[in-house]
């Protein structure tokens, strides 16, 4: 038995592959594009691990995708690949539309043409598990209740629609075909390895080399956070013991202003790695311009996944923020060749 992971080279994917590898045997197929946002030192741990193939290759190519699955006949699909960052989606959504929607599009060609020929019960368990966000239910205000797995989808930015398109073409896959997917949606995910252009790692990034701390509007956008582990650990047990066709929301239960983020990284970085001057990191905070469409306010309602799957997010922000920050100054090289570009010219794990 194993299991084909898609955009396991990136920062959620990498995480979950690991984690996997780490409590299982079971084998991960790992196809992966290593766009900029795929980063093998992120699986270097796994390097000569017979457990783990690394596949490089686009999600779209179905008869890529087709020739995988024969050859490996894995028991579940995880679909993390997806471009992902808002600020790259306005400034050029193609990429965005044809990673999200006809990636995802092509992948559940593949899969359902897999699935049709399985029979018995390696047809009865097979899962597709499509791996979303908060972001395409839109915009909450700051009294509205959060997200639940039945709220509106209101996507504002082309991230967001696209991530929106790739959850309904997978719903439409399983309606009209009968190919068993589960969907997730998580919230803001933080922790080691995130690509330093999202505001975590930036910030840390940022304040160690004496640079602003750019924080968009009056810093007020709310965002749930969520322990990359946690996610992980909330993606098992949607795949263990989901039911076929449904949506489960995977939150941390941990709102927080955008400003506040940057203040706790302060504040932690003040204690953990104090500035030669004395002076606090928070004197390095920059307001900026905000983007367009930004949205105010998400929050995810985990009520559902704890129900039914018994799953609840265990780390507190500050101990996961503590962690994550722990890692960043303990792998100073991850980061800088991610600036340089180095990460690029990686050799790719076997």
């Amino acid at each position: 038995m194993s299991i084909l992971v898609t955009g396991g080279a990136g920062f959620i994917g990498s995480y979950f592959v690991l984690d996997w590898l780490a409590q299982s045997d079971e084998p991960v197929v790992n196809l992966d594009k290593l766009t900029y946002a795929g980063n093998p030192a992120n699986l270097a741990s796994l390097k000569g691990d017979a457990r783990h193939q690394l596949v490089v290759g686009d999600v779209g190519d179905t008869v890529l995708v087709t020739a995988m699955l024969q050859a490996h006949r894995p028991r579940a699909i995880l679909h993390f690949a997806a471009e992902s960052h808002v600020d790259r989606s306005i400034a050029g959504a193609g990429n965005f539309i044809q990673s999200n929607i006809c990636g995802t599009f092509g992948l559940l060609e593949a899969a359902r043409a897999y699935w049709a020929d399985l029979t018995g019960p390696a047809r009865d368990a097979f899962r597709f598990l499509h791996v979303s966000t908060d972001e395409v239910y839109g915009s909450l205000d700051p009294d509205a209740p959060a997200f639940t797995e039945s709220s509106a989808y209101r996507p504002n930015n082309p991230y967001s629609a696209s991530k929106a398109a790739s959850d309904h073409l997978v719903r439409a896959c399983g309606k009209t075909h009968g190919l068993p997917v589960l969907t997730t949606h998580c919230s803001n995910n933080y922790g080691p390895r995130q690509f330093p252009e999202k505001l975590i790692p930036l910030t840390i990034h940022n304040a160690v080399a004496g640079k602003p701390l750019p924080v968009y509007g009056d810093g007020l956008h709310v965002r749930d956070w969520l322990h990359v582990a946690d996610h992980c650990s909330g993606l098992r047990r949607v795949l263990e013991r989901g039911r076929a066709g449904e949506t489960y929301n995977l939150g941390g239960d941990c709102e927080r202003t955008n400003l506040d983020v940057v203040l706790a990284v302060c504040k932690l970085l003040d204690q953990l790695r104090p500035r030669a001057d004395g002076a606090s990191y928070k004197t390095q905070v920059a307001m900026v311009p905000d983007r367009p469409g930004h949205d105010r306010r998400y929050a995810i309602d985990a009520a559902k996944a704890q129900r039914e799957l018994g799953w609840r997010a265990i780390e507190t922000f500050h101990s996961g923020l503590e962690k994550t920050l722990r890692w960043y100054l303990d792998n100073p090289q991850w980061v800088a060749d991610i600036v340089s570009g180095a990460y690029r010219q990686g050799a790719v794990p076997s």
